[in-house]
């Protein structure tokens, strides 16, 4: 079993516990012995932890706008704050770092994305693709399922949580919480992804679990 899970930068804070806590029930990736194995589902799951840019792909966005950036360096210095957002989960947490999506480690991995996307360059250069789509290109090249976990519940209208969207009517909103890039994204690929609050960790397992947690369902794939 696949997961793509994209911790936003928002969960700065709370998302070394929930990296742990993710490790705890799925494993490390790392060789370990057989009844450390996660078989709470009588499945083994690849877990694969793309991380959002946070404060420092902020530190980019700041740069651009007082020094005019070219369209191609904000992209990669923005990466490259993912980069760094990868490099704090994985000293603050006991998850693998990876840099390849290649062959897929069993357990929890963090992705360390520079090296991947500037040899595919699969995206535009934009501010509107952020990690959220960067994800979901991941998850599509390995066949996963998407979790997108932020630091709120899901997406609001008019001040109420909508449960689930189909991106063939996505009309976007002010209270949305995924980048502009992705609604199209998921529909030319028809894909689905599950927004949840990552400051809850056990509603982040069940998901992965596949369970229904509260959440916007966020549907590309009708």
């Amino acid at each position: 079993m696949r997961v793509v899970i994209k911790i936003g930068g928002s969960l700065i804070k709370e998302a070394p516990e929930l990296v742990d806590r993710l490790v705890k029930e799925f494993g490390s990736g790392i060789p370990k012995l057989p009844e450390e194995a996660c078989a709470s589902e009588g499945l083994s799951y690849s877990i694969l932890i793309v991380p959002g840019g946070g404060i420092f792909a902020d530190a980019v966005r700041k740069t651009d706008e007082s020094f005019s950036l070219s369209a191609d360096a904000a992209h990669w210095m923005a990466i490259l704050g993912m980069e760094q957002y990868a490099c704090y989960l994985k000293d603050k947490s006991r998850a693998r770092g990876i840099d390849s999506i290649a062959s897929l480690p069993q357990g929890v991995s963090v992705l360390f994305p520079y090296r991947l996307l500037r040899t595919e360059d699969p995206l535009p250069h934009s501010w509107d693709v952020t990690s959220d789509t960067i994800a979901a290109w991941v998850a599509k090249q390995i066949g996963a399922t998407l979790i997108k976990a932020t630091d709120v519940d899901g997406i609001f209208r008019n001040g109420k949580l909508v449960r689930e969207v189909s991106v063939a009517s996505y009309g976007g909103s002010r209270e949305s919480c995924i980048d502009s890039a992705l609604p199209e994204f998921l529909l030319k690929n028809r894909m689905g992804c599950l927004i949840v609050n990552g400051k809850s960790s056990d509603r982040v397992i069940q998901a992965v679990y596949g369970k229904s947690v509260l959440g916007t369902v966020v549907k590309g794939n009708i």
